[in-house]
């Protein structure tokens, strides 16, 4: 069979006509059905729940900045906003760590029990002790010195756990 466009018979075969194994083209890059949702919560993950009612979202969202820097993949997965908006939850504001080794998530802090918000050298350190034991927070971490001169760890280390 000859293609009556090419005079010398010596043409390449012409793409359009010449027949191809069947092969699956690849799936569109933005085809939702391909998606994979990921896991809920992989561990180590911290949840972080505010009374959106009391306006604590900026609040919220620096502490889970803050955490993220100092703890960025794998020492932890994820770190959840939890809004909440009910009477009952008024003036929340706990931090939760969960580690995935079958226990419930333990509370690391809670601003009604602990008096105030968190600062931030100490929740770090709470979740460090936690997650990563070895891991030097460094200027967090600076010792302090007691009453006879002596070099101590600090009182945040403590964790109410």
């Amino acid at each position: 069979m000859s293609d009556p466009s090419c005079p010398t018979g010596d043409c390449p075969p012409d793409p359009t006509t010449t027949a191809h194994p069947a092969t699956p083209a690849p799936a569109p890059a933005l085809d939702p059905s391909t998606f994979v949702p990921p896991s809920p919560l992989p561990p180590p993950h911290v949840t972080i729940e505010f009374c959106d009612r009391c306006r604590w979202l900026h609040r919220a969202t620096w502490t889970q900045t803050e955490l993220f820097l100092t703890f960025p993949p794998p020492a932890l997965k994820s770190i959840s906003l939890v809004s909440l908006n009910a009477p009952e939850t008024g003036g929340r504001f706990r931090v939760w760590l969960g580690l995935g080794d079958g226990t419930e998530q333990r509370l690391v802090w809670d601003r009604k029990i602990e008096g105030g918000f968190p600062e931030l050298k100490v929740l770090k350190q709470r979740i460090r002790d936690l997650v990563s034991p070895e891991k030097e927070l460094g200027h967090s971490d600076k010792k302090e010195k007691d009453n006879e001169g002596e070099e101590k760890t600090s009182s945040a280390c403590q964790s109410v756990l």
